[in-house]
């Protein structure tokens, strides 16, 4: 069973923090963290990141970017990232972590699966499509947990 879940992007401000607290929503008896593979250390989510959040009723407010690191990984028992290009760095910095690495949006596209792309910089669209990604990818791990 996977009672401890580390979520993993870029940053730790935009896709990681927001897919932590949706999946701490629908599954509250289970533990979601995140950090980031060059996190901006100790910044608060993203403001349209925050924006959405908020307004799905998630409680993202306290959040402060940390990086990734080994102790992290070791403790958790799956390790969700957002593209096939973080769990090749996962893997080329720890390769013991890569059997319990996998895509948060690994059930999307009927189960082909995606990458969910970083919305940072960019529009609020762009953050809202982003958004929608994280809300499909967190329902297909929340049945899966």
């Amino acid at each position: 069973m996977f009672d401890h879940v580390l979520i993993v992007c870029t940053g730790n401000i935009c896709r990681s923090p927001v897919a932590a607290a949706m999946l701490r929503k629908r599954l509250p008896d289970r533990r979601f963290d995140s950090a980031g593979l060059g996190a901006l250390v100790g910044q608060g989510v993203e403001p349209k990141a925050l924006q959405l959040a908020k307004a799905d009723g998630l409680d993202v407010e306290e959040h402060r970017a940390r990086q990734l690191d080994i102790d992290l990984m070791v403790n958790a028992d799956l390790v969700l990232v957002m593209s096939d290009g973080q769990r090749r760095e996962i893997a080329n910095r720890w390769p013991e972590m890569l059997g319990k690495t996998m895509r948060l949006g690994k059930w999307l596209e009927d189960g082909d699966g995606r990458d969910i792309p970083d919305p940072y910089r960019k529009s609020h669209e762009v953050f809202k499509h982003v958004h929608q990604l994280l809300l499909q990818a967190t329902d297909g791990w929340a049945s899966r947990l």
